[in-house]
């Protein structure tokens, strides 16, 4: 039997007449709310089968409904922040019959994406990017005469990030076709709302408000000297934000509406209303929202249902794997937590997620030593280059995406000064599901490319421990460990860590024909390679470098002068390691008569999203490939023979 429709697994009869928004824009506000209560229904229902981002979709249901209400999209266009809050969105632009092959291989993508519909105007999938974006297409329209108006919806946490401000600051030139919806979902700015607060929200945001606060501003101008012009302007701001809060949002530039209740359709509409018709902008509408609404399980716990595995709808209960090995984030945690019971000067620096690198187990222990700065990643960088010139040791945990955003940061306050920051770099490489925009795929190559940094890559887990321990005691200069996203290979953790020689690999394996290099995870697949070219009389080693920068100068010549082909495999992309091996290479002269040398890493592509064996099979880095990758070396033929293979 064939996947069950939607209409089998759910009574949704309105949402089923809904294939796009010019759908919605002839319904009546109890329509609309029945296709809010009908929307979250399916979308729990999706989620529950592909897993994914949860809480967030649920929280912004009534919101989505209403924009797309209110507004003419796709000729307006709707930014969604991050975009993991994205999924109503796209059920309602012409997905919903796609919504079950979410973050699939050849699915739906779980962020918004351009090319994957004209209702996705702009990717997205890093946070506090949508002013800027929302910006550059209203001030667009307004330069070619066009029509339309560019609405970002930012959430409160992405609100801590410097970007939003600058895009803020920028605003005035968009005028009115620039509308900003705060979606505040814990209550960080406003208090609760009610009755009063909506109706405040409604007049403020109505057209004969508007026209009369400019027509008194107008006359202000005219009539007011400077004293008196800025005693009227603070007067009219103080008597709103006793009410509403706004005034470090007119500081920037903004008209501001809110706050009002973004589950509450009958304040959320006619507010939208009106601020799609008014004449002055920009305008930033507060909308409070609970994260998780509408699902019990969600709402009771929003922090584990923000991201969940396959789930049960009635219980709640998440679909769980087989225990396997910790997961690299988990290795990590604990051993950081280890150097800090043995060294008061260890601290934690994380940007907004705690529970992403672990170091909320690190919190628990050490409350005062763990700084959580927000999505603020370049903060985060010279924050720790300030702890570090002061004689702290901070360890800095951020993703290896996320660091990108911190680089010049990385350069101009950590590397020129040869600051001791140590940088525990999760999720580096490829990371399944979320795709191409949380790939880890660029951090060798843009940290070994700078002088004094130390760049590491654990093999397994085991590595993982010596190695945090090795930041933990290189006090002359910057560090970095990269580890990927996931479990373990099940080696044993060692009991007492191993300080390693900076520089300085290890052969796992001895050969002769040919030599393999790998830095990182690709280890065990390099070993598995071994085996099948041994099986073909290819006598291999294998070694780890464990450093991509300083390289081990002395086991790559002995290794190089010694077999016939040298491969280097990474999960990296070009310009990393192999990039290194070879510059260092042709300047021995190792190259001319030498082996032959290839260089494995990611293609030089932004990967599909995918599981992770699939992943690393189109991506050529798996055991089968690196065969092949020599076989090719040596120009293998059909009956065997090596053609100048060494005797």
């Amino acid at each position: 039997m064939g996947e069950p429709s939607v209409t089998e697994r759910l009574s949704t009869p309105l949402l089923d007449t809904v294939t796009y928004p010019t759908d919605l824009r002839g319904f009546d506000i109890p329509q609309l709310k029945q296709v809010a209560d009908e929307l979250r229904s399916e979308l729990i229902d999706a989620v529950s089968v592909t897993g994914g981002h949860l809480g967030a979709g649920l929280g912004v249901v009534e919101l989505t409904v209403a924009i797309h209400h209110v507004f003419d999209t796709p000729s307006d266009r709707l930014i969604w922040d991050v975009g993991h809050q994205a999924y109503p969105h796209k059920i309602l632009t012409g997905r919903r019959d796609r919504i079950r092959t979410l973050r699939q291989g050849g699915g739906l993508s779980g962020f918004t994406r351009r090319s994957e519909s004209e209702y996705d105007p702009f990717g997205t999938a890093h946070s506090s990017t949508s002013i800027s974006a929302a910006l550059g297409f209203a001030v667009a329209n307004k330069l070619k005469g066009q029509p339309g108006k560019a609405i970002a919806v930012i959430g409160d946490g992405a609100m801590s990030a410097g970007m939003a401000y600058e895009a803020m600051n920028n605003a005035g030139a968009a005028g009115n076709r620039l509308v900003v919806i705060l979606n505040d979902n814990d209550m960080s700015i406003a208090p609760p709302v009610g009755a009063l607060s909506a109706y405040l929200a409604r007049m403020y945001s109505s057209r004969p408000f508007l026209e009369l606060r400019d027509a008194v501003k107008q006359m202000a101008r005219r009539t007011l000297g400077p004293n008196l012009k800025r005693t009227a302007k603070r007067a009219e701001e103080y008597v709103r934000t006793l009410a509403t809060g706004g005034t470090l949002f007119e500081e920037l530039g903004f008209y501001y509406v809110g706050p009002i209740d973004g589950h509450n359709l009958e304040h959320l509409i006619p507010v939208l209303e009106n601020v799609r018709d008014a004449a002055e902008g920009p305008i930033l509408v507060h909308v409070v929202t609970q994260k998780g609404k509408g699902y019990e399980h969600a709402e009771a716990a929003p922090d584990k249902y923000h991201a969940v595995q396959k789930f049960d709808v009635v219980t709640g209960g998440q679909v769980k794997g087989k225990a396997g090995p910790p997961s690299y984030t988990n290795v990590f945690a604990k051993a950081l937590i280890d150097e800090a019971r043995r060294d008061e000067t260890i601290v934690a620096i994380t940007a907004a997620m705690p529970s992403g690198t672990g170091l909320d187990k690190f919190e628990a222990e050490f409350p005062d030593r763990l700084f959580d700065v927000g999505i603020a990643e370049q903060h985060a960088v010279t924050f720790a280059a300030g702890l570090a010139a002061q004689g702290m040791r901070p360890f800095a945990a951020i993703y290896s995406t996320f660091l990108q955003r911190a680089y010049d940061q990385v350069v101009h306050d950590v590397a020129i000064q040869n600051l001791p920051v140590r940088f525990a770099i999760d999720r580096a490489g490829l990371v399944g599901a979320d795709g191409a925009t949380h790939a880890g795929s660029f951090d060798v190559a843009y940290l070994a490319t700078l002088p004094n940094m130390v760049v590491m890559a654990a093999a397994d887990e085991a590595e993982l421990v010596h190695m945090v321990h090795t930041c933990a005691m290189h006090d002359s200069g910057p560090s970095a460990v990269r580890y990927p996203r996931g479990e373990g290979t099940g080696v044993p953790l060692p009991a007492v860590p191993i300080r390693l020689e900076i520089g300085k690999g290890r052969v796992v394996r001895e050969g002769k024909t040919v030599a393999i290099l790998s830095l990182g995870t690709r280890l065990t697949e390099s070993l598995a390679a071994a085996d099948d070219l041994e099986a073909r009389g290819l006598s291999t080693t294998v070694a780890d470098l464990r450093f991509a920068k300083p390289l081990d100068h002395d086991l790559i010549r002995k290794l190089a002068i010694s077999h016939d082909v040298l491969v280097t495999i990474e999960e990296g992309a070009v310009g990393g390691f192999g990039a290194h091996v070879l510059t260092w290479l042709s300047d021995e002269g190792l190259t001319d008569n030498g082996p032959k040398v290839r260089t494995m890493r990611l293609p030089d592509i932004f990967q599909e999203h995918d599981g992770p064996a699939a992943q690393y099979v189109t991506a050529g880095l798996d055991a089968p490939a690196i065969v092949a990758t020599v076989l090719e070396a040596l120009r293998h033929n059909s009956v065997g023979v090596i053609e100048g293979a060494r005797a």
